[in-house]
Protein backbone atom coordinates (compact mmCIF):
# COMPACT_ATOMS: atom_id res chain seq x y z
CA UNK A 1 0.00 0.00 0.00
CA UNK A 2 2.87 2.33 1.03
CA UNK A 3 4.62 1.61 -2.76
CA UNK A 4 1.52 2.37 -4.21
CA UNK A 5 1.11 5.81 -2.57
CA UNK A 6 4.71 6.62 -3.14
CA UNK A 7 4.43 5.59 -7.06
CA UNK A 8 1.10 7.81 -7.34
CA UNK A 9 3.24 10.54 -5.32
CA UNK A 10 6.57 10.10 -7.77
CA UNK A 11 4.08 10.60 -10.66
CA UNK A 12 2.60 13.28 -9.57
CA UNK A 13 5.38 15.36 -9.11
CA UNK A 14 6.81 14.94 -12.60
CA UNK A 15 4.01 17.92 -13.17
CA UNK A 16 5.58 19.77 -11.19
CA UNK A 17 9.06 20.22 -13.60
CA UNK A 18 6.94 21.24 -16.24
CA UNK A 19 7.14 25.03 -17.85
CA UNK A 20 3.42 25.59 -18.72
CA UNK A 21 3.99 29.43 -17.02
CA UNK A 22 7.32 29.88 -18.35
CA UNK A 23 7.71 32.93 -21.48
CA UNK A 24 8.98 32.09 -24.70
CA UNK A 25 11.60 34.56 -25.39
CA UNK A 26 11.00 34.56 -29.07
CA UNK A 27 7.19 36.04 -27.59
CA UNK A 28 8.70 39.22 -25.51
CA UNK A 29 9.83 42.14 -26.24
CA UNK A 30 13.03 42.91 -24.28
CA UNK A 31 14.13 46.75 -23.64
CA UNK A 32 17.33 48.31 -23.72
CA UNK A 33 16.63 52.17 -22.91
CA UNK A 34 13.75 54.09 -22.08
CA UNK A 35 14.02 58.52 -23.21
CA UNK A 36 12.07 60.33 -20.24
CA UNK A 37 10.59 64.16 -21.44
CA UNK A 38 8.30 66.15 -19.72
CA UNK A 39 6.73 68.85 -21.97
CA UNK A 40 3.08 70.64 -21.44
CA UNK A 41 2.65 69.64 -17.90
CA UNK A 42 2.40 65.55 -19.15
CA UNK A 43 5.70 62.80 -19.56
CA UNK A 44 6.56 61.53 -22.96
CA UNK A 45 8.43 58.49 -22.78
CA UNK A 46 10.56 56.56 -25.34
CA UNK A 47 10.99 53.13 -24.99
CA UNK A 48 13.67 51.25 -27.04
CA UNK A 49 13.71 47.86 -28.25
CA UNK A 50 16.58 46.53 -29.76
CA UNK A 51 17.49 43.69 -32.64
CA UNK A 52 19.28 41.07 -31.59
CA UNK A 53 20.46 39.99 -34.70
CA UNK A 54 24.12 41.06 -34.21
CA UNK A 55 24.42 40.17 -30.72
CA UNK A 56 26.96 37.18 -30.16
CA UNK A 57 27.89 36.69 -34.00
CA UNK A 58 31.49 35.79 -33.92
CA UNK A 59 31.54 33.49 -36.78
CA UNK A 60 29.23 35.13 -39.38
CA UNK A 61 29.60 38.54 -40.00
CA UNK A 62 27.46 41.70 -38.72
CA UNK A 63 24.63 41.94 -41.06
CA UNK A 64 25.08 46.15 -41.48
CA UNK A 65 21.03 45.84 -43.11
CA UNK A 66 19.72 45.16 -40.11
CA UNK A 67 17.12 47.50 -38.30
CA UNK A 68 19.00 48.04 -34.80
CA UNK A 69 15.87 49.00 -32.77
CA UNK A 70 12.68 50.66 -32.83
CA UNK A 71 11.19 53.18 -30.61
CA UNK A 72 8.11 53.47 -28.82
CA UNK A 73 6.46 56.88 -27.83
CA UNK A 74 3.52 57.52 -25.04
CA UNK A 75 2.11 60.55 -23.07
CA UNK A 76 0.83 60.92 -19.93
CA UNK A 77 -0.06 62.23 -16.55
CA UNK A 78 2.44 59.88 -15.24
CA UNK A 79 5.02 57.56 -15.50
CA UNK A 80 2.87 54.35 -14.91
CA UNK A 81 0.23 56.20 -17.45
CA UNK A 82 2.36 56.79 -19.85
CA UNK A 83 3.94 53.07 -19.95
CA UNK A 84 0.53 51.44 -19.70
CA UNK A 85 -0.63 53.68 -22.79
CA UNK A 86 2.74 51.99 -25.00
CA UNK A 87 1.35 48.75 -23.97
CA UNK A 88 -2.10 49.33 -25.98
CA UNK A 89 -0.16 49.41 -29.09
CA UNK A 90 2.42 46.18 -28.81
CA UNK A 91 2.55 43.31 -29.97
CA UNK A 92 3.70 41.13 -27.17
CA UNK A 93 4.67 40.84 -23.82
CA UNK A 94 7.49 43.07 -22.74
CA UNK A 95 9.98 42.49 -20.47
CA UNK A 96 11.91 45.39 -18.66
CA UNK A 97 14.66 43.30 -16.84
CA UNK A 98 17.58 43.91 -19.30
CA UNK A 99 17.03 47.67 -19.07
CA UNK A 100 20.56 49.25 -19.49
CA UNK A 101 20.17 52.92 -19.13
CA UNK A 102 17.70 56.24 -19.23
CA UNK A 103 18.00 59.27 -20.84
CA UNK A 104 16.42 62.00 -19.00
CA UNK A 105 15.62 65.45 -20.49
CA UNK A 106 16.75 68.98 -19.70
CA UNK A 107 12.98 69.24 -19.18
CA UNK A 108 12.81 66.65 -16.58
CA UNK A 109 15.10 68.11 -14.54
CA UNK A 110 14.37 71.67 -14.56
CA UNK A 111 10.73 70.78 -13.62
CA UNK A 112 11.98 68.64 -10.43
CA UNK A 113 10.54 65.43 -11.99
CA UNK A 114 13.96 63.62 -11.46
CA UNK A 115 12.61 61.82 -8.65
CA UNK A 116 9.33 60.07 -9.69
CA UNK A 117 11.35 58.89 -13.15
CA UNK A 118 13.34 57.04 -10.86
CA UNK A 119 10.97 55.65 -8.59
CA UNK A 120 8.51 54.49 -11.44
CA UNK A 121 11.98 52.25 -12.16
CA UNK A 122 13.27 51.33 -8.71
CA UNK A 123 10.04 50.17 -7.80
CA UNK A 124 9.45 47.92 -10.61
CA UNK A 125 9.47 44.40 -9.81
CA UNK A 126 12.04 43.22 -12.93
CA UNK A 127 14.62 46.15 -12.89
CA UNK A 128 17.67 47.26 -11.04
CA UNK A 129 19.55 49.29 -9.62
CA UNK A 130 22.29 49.07 -11.93
CA UNK A 131 20.26 51.38 -14.91
CA UNK A 132 22.99 53.73 -16.33
CA UNK A 133 21.94 57.31 -16.54
CA UNK A 134 22.04 60.76 -18.65
CA UNK A 135 20.31 63.69 -19.60
CA UNK A 136 20.76 65.95 -22.58
CA UNK A 137 19.99 68.91 -24.43
CA UNK A 138 19.30 67.52 -27.48
CA UNK A 139 15.76 65.29 -28.17
CA UNK A 140 15.66 62.01 -26.15
CA UNK A 141 14.44 60.47 -29.08
CA UNK A 142 17.38 61.26 -31.54
CA UNK A 143 19.69 59.46 -28.75
CA UNK A 144 18.41 56.25 -28.46
CA UNK A 145 18.00 56.47 -32.40
CA UNK A 146 22.03 56.83 -32.82
CA UNK A 147 23.32 53.88 -34.50
CA UNK A 148 26.53 51.94 -32.96
CA UNK A 149 29.71 51.72 -34.88
CA UNK A 150 29.55 48.95 -37.48
CA UNK A 151 26.42 48.27 -36.89
CA UNK A 152 26.87 45.93 -33.85
CA UNK A 153 24.53 45.05 -31.45
CA UNK A 154 22.84 48.43 -28.66
CA UNK A 155 23.65 46.45 -25.83
CA UNK A 156 27.44 46.70 -26.34
CA UNK A 157 27.26 50.35 -27.02
CA UNK A 158 29.08 53.29 -25.13
CA UNK A 159 25.67 54.30 -23.92
CA UNK A 160 24.61 50.66 -22.53
CA UNK A 161 28.44 49.58 -21.36
CA UNK A 162 30.04 52.37 -20.25
CA UNK A 163 32.34 51.09 -18.38
CA UNK A 164 34.09 49.24 -21.44
CA UNK A 165 35.04 52.95 -22.48
CA UNK A 166 35.74 54.32 -19.35
CA UNK A 167 38.71 51.99 -19.08
CA UNK A 168 40.65 53.73 -22.43
CA UNK A 169 39.38 57.14 -21.92
CA UNK A 170 37.61 58.31 -18.11
CA UNK A 171 36.41 61.85 -19.40
CA UNK A 172 32.99 61.74 -16.64
CA UNK A 173 32.99 59.09 -14.72
CA UNK A 174 29.83 56.54 -15.33
CA UNK A 175 26.76 57.06 -13.17
CA UNK A 176 24.04 54.17 -12.64
CA UNK A 177 20.68 54.79 -9.76
CA UNK A 178 22.77 52.80 -6.86
CA UNK A 179 25.17 55.58 -7.37
CA UNK A 180 22.90 58.51 -7.87
CA UNK A 181 20.93 57.80 -4.43
CA UNK A 182 23.92 57.36 -2.72
CA UNK A 183 25.59 60.51 -3.55
CA UNK A 184 22.06 62.37 -3.15
CA UNK A 185 21.92 60.71 0.66
CA UNK A 186 25.93 62.13 1.79
CA UNK A 187 26.99 65.91 2.33
CA UNK A 188 26.64 68.04 0.19
CA UNK A 189 23.12 65.93 -1.08
CA UNK A 190 24.51 66.39 -4.88
CA UNK A 191 25.44 64.42 -8.05
CA UNK A 192 26.51 64.75 -11.04
CA UNK A 193 24.75 62.83 -14.34
CA UNK A 194 26.88 62.23 -17.48
CA UNK A 195 25.46 64.67 -20.26
CA UNK A 196 25.12 63.07 -23.79
CA UNK A 197 24.88 65.04 -26.77
CA UNK A 198 24.38 63.67 -31.13
CA UNK A 199 27.31 64.36 -32.68
CA UNK A 200 27.78 63.45 -36.63
CA UNK A 201 31.58 62.68 -35.98
CA UNK A 202 31.57 59.29 -37.87
CA UNK A 203 30.96 58.86 -41.73
CA UNK A 204 30.06 56.00 -43.69
CA UNK A 205 30.17 55.10 -47.60
CA UNK A 206 26.07 55.68 -47.59
CA UNK A 207 25.92 58.78 -45.06
CA UNK A 208 27.28 60.45 -41.62
CA UNK A 209 26.54 58.36 -38.76
CA UNK A 210 25.25 60.25 -35.79
CA UNK A 211 27.12 59.09 -32.33
CA UNK A 212 26.90 60.11 -28.92
CA UNK A 213 29.03 62.16 -27.21
CA UNK A 214 29.89 63.12 -23.92
CA UNK A 215 29.80 66.57 -23.26
CA UNK A 216 29.54 67.24 -19.52
CA UNK A 217 27.44 66.81 -16.25
CA UNK A 218 24.20 67.89 -15.15
CA UNK A 219 24.22 68.80 -11.72
CA UNK A 220 21.10 67.37 -9.56
CA UNK A 221 20.36 67.74 -5.68
CA UNK A 222 17.24 65.62 -4.05
CA UNK A 223 14.93 68.83 -4.54
CA UNK A 224 16.55 70.69 -7.49
CA UNK A 225 18.76 71.25 -10.87
CA UNK A 226 21.46 73.19 -10.48
CA UNK A 227 22.19 73.29 -14.29
CA UNK A 228 25.04 71.85 -16.54
CA UNK A 229 29.01 72.35 -16.32
CA UNK A 230 29.79 71.38 -19.68
CA UNK A 231 32.69 69.26 -21.44
CA UNK A 232 35.60 72.26 -21.33
CA UNK A 233 34.72 73.27 -18.15
CA UNK A 234 34.66 69.62 -16.46
CA UNK A 235 38.19 68.53 -17.34
CA UNK A 236 39.04 68.87 -13.34
CA UNK A 237 36.86 65.97 -12.55
CA UNK A 238 39.09 63.02 -14.03
CA UNK A 239 41.76 64.31 -12.32
CA UNK A 240 39.83 64.75 -8.84
CA UNK A 241 39.03 61.27 -8.88
CA UNK A 242 40.54 57.85 -7.81
CA UNK A 243 38.67 55.78 -9.75
CA UNK A 244 40.09 57.50 -13.33
CA UNK A 245 41.88 54.70 -15.54
CA UNK A 246 43.04 56.92 -18.57
CA UNK A 247 43.40 60.07 -19.58
CA UNK A 248 45.16 62.54 -21.75
CA UNK A 249 46.70 66.43 -21.98
CA UNK A 250 48.14 68.74 -24.70
CA UNK A 251 50.59 71.25 -24.16
CA UNK A 252 52.91 73.60 -26.06
CA UNK A 253 56.39 73.85 -25.43
CA UNK A 254 58.38 77.39 -26.00
CA UNK A 255 59.72 75.81 -28.96
CA UNK A 256 56.11 76.54 -30.07
CA UNK A 257 55.53 72.80 -30.91
CA UNK A 258 53.06 70.10 -28.98
CA UNK A 259 53.45 67.37 -26.46
CA UNK A 260 50.56 64.89 -25.76
CA UNK A 261 50.91 63.00 -22.67
CA UNK A 262 48.65 59.75 -22.08
CA UNK A 263 47.74 60.21 -17.67
CA UNK A 264 47.35 57.32 -15.84
CA UNK A 265 47.25 55.87 -12.00
CA UNK A 266 45.89 59.59 -10.56
CA UNK A 267 45.68 59.08 -6.90
CA UNK A 268 44.26 61.55 -5.07
CA UNK A 269 44.30 62.61 -1.47
CA UNK A 270 42.37 65.66 -0.16
CA UNK A 271 42.83 66.80 3.84
CA UNK A 272 40.78 69.19 5.50
CA UNK A 273 42.75 71.87 7.70
CA UNK A 274 41.07 74.14 10.48
CA UNK A 275 42.36 76.72 11.31
CA UNK A 276 41.51 79.99 13.54
CA UNK A 277 38.09 79.13 13.08
CA UNK A 278 38.28 78.49 8.77
CA UNK A 279 38.49 75.34 7.19
CA UNK A 280 40.35 74.83 4.17
CA UNK A 281 41.44 71.93 1.84
CA UNK A 282 45.05 70.59 0.97
CA UNK A 283 44.97 68.88 -2.35
CA UNK A 284 47.91 65.81 -3.12
CA UNK A 285 47.84 64.98 -6.84
CA UNK A 286 50.00 62.08 -7.54
CA UNK A 287 49.90 60.60 -11.75
CA UNK A 288 52.13 59.03 -14.24
CA UNK A 289 52.61 59.68 -17.58
CA UNK A 290 53.51 58.32 -20.63
CA UNK A 291 54.87 60.42 -23.78
CA UNK A 292 52.37 59.72 -26.90
CA UNK A 293 53.55 62.88 -29.09
CA UNK A 294 56.95 64.58 -29.43
CA UNK A 295 56.79 67.73 -30.55
CA UNK A 296 60.87 68.42 -29.89
CA UNK A 297 63.17 67.71 -27.69
CA UNK A 298 63.17 68.39 -24.32
CA UNK A 299 64.18 67.07 -20.55
CA UNK A 300 61.83 65.42 -17.92
CA UNK A 301 61.69 68.72 -15.80
CA UNK A 302 59.99 70.58 -18.96
CA UNK A 303 57.34 67.97 -19.17
CA UNK A 304 56.70 67.23 -16.00
CA UNK A 305 56.00 71.15 -15.29
CA UNK A 306 54.38 71.59 -18.16
CA UNK A 307 51.77 68.25 -16.96
CA UNK A 308 51.47 70.08 -13.47
CA UNK A 309 50.20 73.36 -14.84
CA UNK A 310 47.77 72.10 -17.29
CA UNK A 311 46.17 69.55 -14.37
CA UNK A 312 46.54 72.13 -12.11
CA UNK A 313 44.71 74.56 -14.36
CA UNK A 314 42.07 72.09 -15.72
CA UNK A 315 41.52 70.92 -11.54
CA UNK A 316 40.55 75.24 -10.83
CA UNK A 317 38.62 76.12 -13.35
CA UNK A 318 35.94 73.13 -12.72
CA UNK A 319 36.05 74.29 -9.17
CA UNK A 320 35.48 77.89 -10.25
CA UNK A 321 32.70 76.80 -12.68
CA UNK A 322 31.03 74.40 -10.14
CA UNK A 323 31.27 77.56 -6.99
CA UNK A 324 29.32 79.90 -9.64
CA UNK A 325 26.57 77.23 -9.28
CA UNK A 326 26.98 77.00 -5.85
CA UNK A 327 28.15 73.59 -6.43
CA UNK A 328 30.83 71.19 -3.87
CA UNK A 329 32.24 69.62 -7.39
CA UNK A 330 34.85 67.51 -5.13
CA UNK A 331 32.77 66.77 -2.71
CA UNK A 332 34.59 68.83 0.18
CA UNK A 333 31.70 68.44 2.25
CA UNK A 334 31.57 64.85 2.76
CA UNK A 335 35.45 65.20 3.23
CA UNK A 336 35.09 67.09 6.17
CA UNK A 337 32.33 64.73 7.06
CA UNK A 338 34.00 62.00 6.58
CA UNK A 339 37.27 63.81 8.69
CA UNK A 340 35.78 66.12 10.81
CA UNK A 341 32.06 65.67 11.74
CA UNK A 342 32.40 67.83 14.88
CA UNK A 343 33.13 70.65 12.51
CA UNK A 344 31.19 69.36 9.95
CA UNK A 345 28.21 70.07 11.91
CA UNK A 346 29.17 73.43 13.29
CA UNK A 347 30.07 75.08 9.54
CA UNK A 348 27.20 72.86 7.29
CA UNK A 349 23.95 74.41 6.23
CA UNK A 350 22.10 71.84 4.77
CA UNK A 351 24.94 69.47 4.88
CA UNK A 352 26.92 71.51 2.58
CA UNK A 353 29.82 73.95 3.39
CA UNK A 354 30.24 77.14 2.57
CA UNK A 355 33.04 77.54 -0.04
CA UNK A 356 34.83 79.94 -1.48
CA UNK A 357 38.11 79.92 -4.46
CA UNK A 358 40.44 80.21 -1.28
CA UNK A 359 38.86 77.22 0.24
CA UNK A 360 41.68 75.19 -1.18
CA UNK A 361 44.45 76.22 0.48
CA UNK A 362 47.58 73.83 -1.45
CA UNK A 363 47.23 72.09 -4.55
CA UNK A 364 50.23 69.62 -5.35
CA UNK A 365 50.81 67.71 -8.10
CA UNK A 366 52.74 65.28 -8.27
CA UNK A 367 54.22 63.48 -11.77
CA UNK A 368 55.47 59.70 -9.99
CA UNK A 369 56.41 58.39 -13.16
CA UNK A 370 57.31 59.75 -16.48
CA UNK A 371 57.92 57.11 -19.44
CA UNK A 372 58.27 57.84 -23.31
CA UNK A 373 57.53 54.23 -24.48
CA UNK A 374 60.59 53.81 -26.01
CA UNK A 375 64.19 55.31 -25.38
CA UNK A 376 64.03 58.60 -25.37
CA UNK A 377 61.97 61.89 -25.03
CA UNK A 378 63.10 62.81 -28.70
CA UNK A 379 61.07 62.45 -32.25
CA UNK A 380 61.86 58.98 -33.34
CA UNK A 381 62.27 60.59 -36.88
CA UNK A 382 64.40 63.96 -37.47
CA UNK A 383 65.61 65.98 -40.33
Amino acid sequence: MNKRILVMIMLLLTFLSGCQDANEAERMLYVNAVGIDFKDGKYEIYVQFPNFANTAKTEQPIDVEVIQSEIGHATGETMEEAIFKLYHSIDQKVYWGHLSFLVISEEVMKNGKLSPVIDSFIRHKDTRYQIWLYTTKDPVQDVLLVKTVLNKSLVLSKLSDPKNTFEQESFIEPVNIRTLLIALDEPSYEAMIPIISVEEDWESVKEPIKAPNLSGVGVVTPNSFKGFIPGDKAKGMQWMSNKMKRGEVTFKLDGGNYFSMIIEHVKVKIKPIVKKGDVKFDIDVQLEATVSVIGEMATTDQIRKEIKKVVEKDILATYKEALEMDVDIYQFSEILYRKNVKEWKKRHTNGKLDLTEDSIRNLKITVTKLSSARKSFEETITP
